[in-house]
Order: C-alpha cells, then structure tokens, then sequence
C-alpha cells in the first residue's frame, strides 16, 4: 500500500483518533480527584465569603473550622442523620426522583420546578450559640439560574451576607449581582417583618434611605429588571413558607440540637 494511498491515510487517522481518545479519557479520569477537590473548595470559599468570615491567604480547611454543616428536610424543617453533611450537594439531590420535590406552578416563585426535599446549611457556632446561618438560594435570572448563599446572623432574620457563585446573566448588567457594591447593601437587611411574612424585596432603582421600609428593600440593577426580578422572587421563594422558613421558626423556637 503506497504511504500516501486513502486507505493508510484513513488507517493512521483511526489510530491517532484512538491514541487521542486514550490520553483523554486517562487525564480526565486522573484529573477527576483534583477537580472535585476544587470543586469542594469553591463552595467552601464562597460559604465563608456569604458570611463574611473568608480570610484571603489562610488555607480554607483552616478557616472552614468555624462552619458546621448539617442537612435539613425542608418539610419538617428538622436536622436529618440521613446524610452525610460533608459530602451531600442538594444540586445533585434535585435530580434524584427519590430525593426531589416538583414545586406546583403556583408555588414556584423561584421559577426552578424541581429543588431536593433537602437542604445543605452552615451554622457558625459560638459557645453553643448561632452566630450565622448560611443557606444555599438559587431561581432563574433573565439567562440562566443564579446559584447564591445568603447568610443570616443569629436573629435569623438580619442579613450578614449574600452572593452567587455561579450565573449566565448579562456582563455589565445582570452579571452587577456580582459587584462588590451591590453585594455590600445587602448587609443589615431585614428578611421578614413583624408578621414573620417575607418583606425583603429588590426595587427598581434606589433604595431612598430615609423611607422607614428601606432595611426591607435593595437597589435594582440598572438595565437588568429581569434579573433584579429574579433575585426577588428567589429570595421570597427560599425564604418562605415552601422553603427555609419552617426550618428557621424551628430554629428560633427550639434552638440548634445536637
């Protein structure tokens, strides 16, 4: 067979395609353990950057000493033993039939239709008393689902800090939920009022700090209503009645158990 004949062309692509294929397939699979393992340490990050508690430099295994994870069911609003807190992702339960729970159309404020019947949440502890409480929030933007955490202080009721992690929104528009000075108004917030009802909400333009509602209100994004949109409905989704909110009057009644 001549070297430049079509059949030991054909034969010599098949082999590099298998050669290829093999170096893929043996870097991915040897990859696999560090990626999960940045993968874990995002999320770690980005829990103590809700709280307001990252240190830039110190070693995250290091500073996460202070978060306790625990799981909750979100119908009762107890601890659950079922899972390992360490290891159970409520994205990967969302998609588990036993595991999830289809939200009604009228309920689904957040727009996401499915969420686990389980929740991922981070306590910060202080001589057996709540500091903070980090909760995983997430709903539809303009583009994309926003994945965020919204972390409570130990009143369960005042924001200390909330951020996402991950989104498609817009640069320069609905992707402003990532800048730093929209995030810091959300510190001192108030999530519920005196009727324990969800009052929080993102208005269209700014917030007119001498109206006596502006601790239950934040700024809009410019030029992203349907963002700023979403970031409301989430939160009165995730903090209501069909999310976190029968968890929270648990905690406030009973306290944290063991």
């Amino acid at each position: 067979m001549s070297k430049d004949s079509p059949g030991r062309v054909l034969i010599v692509a098949f082999l590099l395609c298998i050669v290829c294929s093999i170096l893929v397939s043996a870097a991915a699979v040897g990859l696999s353990t560090r990626q999960e393992k940045n993968k874990s340490e995002e999320k770690r990050k980005n829990i103590l950057q809700a709280a307001n508690l990252y240190e830039a430099g110190v070693p995250i295994d290091e500073q996460f000493k202070k978060i306790e994870p625990r799981v909750v069911d979100l119908q009762t609003g107890e601890f659950t033993d079922r899972f390992d807190p360490a290891t159970f992702d409520s994205r990967v339960a969302a998609r588990d039939p036993k595991l999830n729970y289809q939200i009604p159309g009228n309920e689904d404020l957040a727009g996401i239709k499915t969420r686990s019947r389980y929740k991922d949440v981070y306590l910060v502890m202080d001589d057996q008393q709540l500091q903070q409480l980090i909760l995983p929030v997430h709903g539809k933007g303009l583009w994309s689902t926003m994945y965020g955490f919204i972390a409570l202080a130990g009143d369960l009721n005042t924001v200390n800090g909330f951020g996402f992690y991950e989104h498609g929104e817009t640069p320069g528009l609905g992707g402003e939920i990532d800048n730093p000075n929209w995030k810091k108004q959300w510190r001192g917030k108030k999530i519920y009022g005196p009727d324990e009802q969800v009052e929080i909400q993102v208005i269209n333009g700014t917030v007119d700090k001498s109206d006596p509602q502006a601790a239950f209100k934040a700024d809009g994004l410019a030029g992203a209503t349907l963002t700023g949109r979403g970031v409301d409905h989430l939160l009165k989704y995730w903090m209501g009645a069909n999310g976190y909110l029968p968890f929270l009057e648990r905690l406030k009644k009973e306290g944290v158990k063991p």
